[in-house]
């Protein structure tokens, strides 16, 4: 093998410091395989037979990518727990080569240290970091359901102590280059033009050792004795299960193997780790988290619209300077860096959306994420206009106006009439068919849906709504844009409600129903939260505005038949002035001590409500959510989006679906098409058609077919 094809290569320098060199061939990020485990074991022999050798360097060739992690795809691979725990072992024991060397050893990072990546760094006596925007650093493995496998639940409570380091492994957080050092993780954070030049020092100046946490006299209190750790992981298990509700094993496994560590030693609490490793891969949970980065990483490469590939967006136009189009304004010119010129009827509307984006970036500023220099940068990016002044310059302009048909039909013309022929016209419409809005447009072609989900600066996706005579070049260059603002885009077909408050109607019309029923308000929340959304649905209306739903329901309705059919409680609702969060009345208490913790009591006879719970919340949840899996279902057989995978990764960043239980298709696979069947019939006997079977689903039963037959 030539040195053009190793991902691990050495320099011998003249001033006695060997520089490893990591560069996975044809990646453009660097991750951790198990076929470089020869390659690292001959550079390691080199350097143990080195005689005259004064340090180490561990540096990547790539740009921007230190170790990202490892390659996630070894895991699946695996076909017991025995063999993933064999995995980590062979990733420990390669660590432990590095560790045990002689001369110092220095990581030299830029960019993503993640997971693999800092267990290796961890492993090197030192580390320097870029003060690069890219450079990130932590141990994300919760996120796929596993805990660090490589050493990392040792040697990060050893490096920064037990209290510390716990909430990192258990978030899966990444730490920005100052908070890392500030933690001890990093020794020094230097530019980028300097980094190897800065290790090299370190290295001829430090000494082989394995640096110990500094902690304060409180921290030795607790961490040293086992009745003081015995308070911390105890506290640690109740913080994490207060969110997690005991859907998650990897969290209390992460806490039982940082605490055998520090009962048992190094090396008994590596062994341990291995094992628990093994024993998370082989979870349900785990399987499902790691099918959700399998599928978003796909994504990432398809433009939305086949072999077309997407035109350069150089400049966006932003309609309407409300919220929404305030946080449009700035993932277009902070995240994607494009400028985004606002333009809206009244100049308040502009004020506000620039003072969206400057009050979040100077919170970033303020937690010294950000230079107060970039800040200013940044802003330059934006820009307003009561007029269209500048719009035949840009390349793309999202409308965010109010929902009203002949409004929206107004900026298409307007638009038409100021904008290059080739501009997109993309709205940011939640009801309002896109054949409708664009059935006036000379060019309807150039005219798409972007529908974003509030708040935008932090909800993930963004459905990506065609009608039948959206082109395929205007598909893929708004899909890339979305990326580009650090969006997951589904290409979704138009229809009532698109796909993700299609699915999320019947599940929030049900739950209205228990409710009136005489079931609590906050037993209806509480059971979907123990089921694992991160609200309940109404808290989520209160979250959404009951005033909107009440707009929504009747739309769903006229275009989708009787299952839509809302109950009629939203009339009493908003006649009493309820619109929800918004107006700080609702179905919760906003004026009490605890806002929006606490039922409002008085909505009971509002309603005409008795509360006594008389269901399981398991009952509740399946009542819910079955009718969400089957409207899911539905829009599968009508095209509405395009494959299960979509529908999947729409429910879980769109709507918060349990990301544990793979999506509402995955979920249907791992009950058995048949026994959902099965139960959505005794429903429907039960409580009305609107709980009937889908034809394609009755069709899978019948057929004995999963979703994803690969599975």
């Amino acid at each position: 093998m030539n040195d053009s094809q190793r991902a691990f290569t050495l320099e011998t320098r003249e001033d006695g410091i060997a520089v490893i060199h990591i560069d996975v061939p044809g990646e453009s990020m660097n991750t951790l395989k198990a076929s470089f485990a020869d390659e690292v074991s001959k550079v390691l022999a080199q350097l143990e037979q080195e005689k005259d050798l004064k340090g180490v360097v561990v540096i990547s060739d790539k740009p921007g990518s230190f170790v990202a992690g490892a390659d996630i795809s070894m895991i699946d691979a695996c076909e017991t727990a025995a063999d993933t725990e064999s995995l980590a072992r062979q990733g420990q024991a390669m660590f432990d080569r590095i560790e045990q060397l002689k001369v110092p050893v220095v990581a030299a990072i830029d960019g993503a240290c993640l997971g693999g990546g800092l267990e290796l760094a961890m492993a090197c006596h030192y580390r320097v970091c870029t003060d690069s925007d890219k450079t990130v650093i932590g141990l994300p493995e919760v996120q796929l359901g596993l805990l660090p496998g490589s050493g990392g639940t040792q040697r990060l409570p050893r490096l920064i102590g037990i209290q510390k380091a716990l909430p990192l492994i258990l978030t899966g957080k990444q730490l920005r280059p100052k908070q890392a050092k500030k933690l001890g993780i990093v020794d020094d954070v230097v530019p980028a033009s300097i980094l190897l030049e800065a290790a090299v020092k370190q290295a001829l100046a430090g000494k082989a050792r394995v640096r110990k946490a500094k902690l304060s006299t409180l921290e030795k209190a607790l961490e040293k004795t086992s009745f003081g750790r015995g308070i911390i992981f105890k506290k640690a298990r109740e913080q994490a299960q207060a969110k997690a509700k005991g859907n998650y094993p990897a969290l209390d496994k992460i806490i039982d193997t940082i605490a055998f560590g520090a009962d048992h030693g190094f090396q008994e609490g590596l062994a341990y780790e291995a094992k628990q490793f093994g024993a998370l891969a082989m979870t349900p949970e785990s399987k499902q988290l790691r099918n959700i980065f399998f599928a978003t990483t796909a994504m990432k490469k398809e433009t939305g619209a086949g072999d077309t590939q997407p035109a350069k967006v150089h400049r966006v136009g932003v309609l309407g300077g409300g919220l929404m189009g305030g946080g449009i304004a700035y993932v277009t010119a902070v995240k994607a860096g494009i400028p985004a010129r606002i333009k809206d009827i009244a100049e308040q509307g502009i004020v506000h959306a620039m003072r969206y984006s400057y009050d979040l970036l100077n919170k970033k500023v303020k937690r010294k994420h950000m230079p107060r220099a970039e800040l200013e940068k940044t802003m330059l990016r934006l820009s307003g206009t009561l007029d269209y002044s500048g719009f035949e310059r840009v390349d793309m302009v999202i409308e965010a106006v109010f929902e009203d048909l002949e409004l929206k039909q107004k900026m298409v013309a307007d638009i038409e009439a100021v904008a290059k022929p080739e501009t997109i016209f993309a709205t940011n419409t939640s009801s309002l068919p896109i054949t409708q809005i664009a059935a006036k447009a000379e060019r309807p072609e150039n005219v798409i849906g972007l529908h974003y989900f509030s708040p935008v600066d932090k909800m993930p996706l963004a459905e990506i709504i065609t009608h039948e005579k959206t082109s395929d070049a205007t598909i893929a260059t708004t899909v890339a844009l979305a990326k580009r603002q650090g969006k997951t885009p589904i290409v979704v077909k138009d229809g009532a409600g698109f796909y993700v408050n299609r699915i999320l109607a019947p599940y929030m019309n049900e739950a209205a129903r228990l409710v009136l029923g005489g079931e609590p308000i906050d037993v209806v929340d509480k059971a979907l939260v123990k089921f694992g959304f991160p609200v309940g649905p109404m808290k989520l209306m209160d979250e959404v505005g009951i005033d909107v739903a009440s707009k929504v329901a009747p739309i769903m309705a006229n275009e989708l038949g009787d299952r839509f059919r809302a109950p009629d409680a939203f009339g009493k609702l908003l006649d009493d002035g309820r619109k929800g969060k918004k107006n700080k009345k609702g179905f919760y208490d906003y004026q009490g001590k605890k806002p929006g913790k606490e039922v409002d009591s008085s909505v009971y006879q509002l309603l005409g409500v008795q509360p006594q719970a008389q269901l399981t919340g398991a009952e509740i949840a399946q009542r819910t959510v079955f009718l969400m899996l089957n409207e899911a279902v539905y829009c599968l057989a009508e095209g509405i989006i395009r494959s299960p995978r979509d529908g999947d990764i729409g429910a879980i960043f769109g709507i918060g679906f349990p990301p544990f239980r793979g999506g509402p298709f995955r979920y249907v696979d791992s009950l058995g098409c048949a026994e959902v069947v099965g139960q959505l019939r005794a429903y429907a006997k039960q409580h009305g058609d609107r709980y009937e079977p889908a034809p394609l689903l009755v069709d899978m039963a019948n057929a004995g077919k999963k979703f994803y037959p690969e599975d």
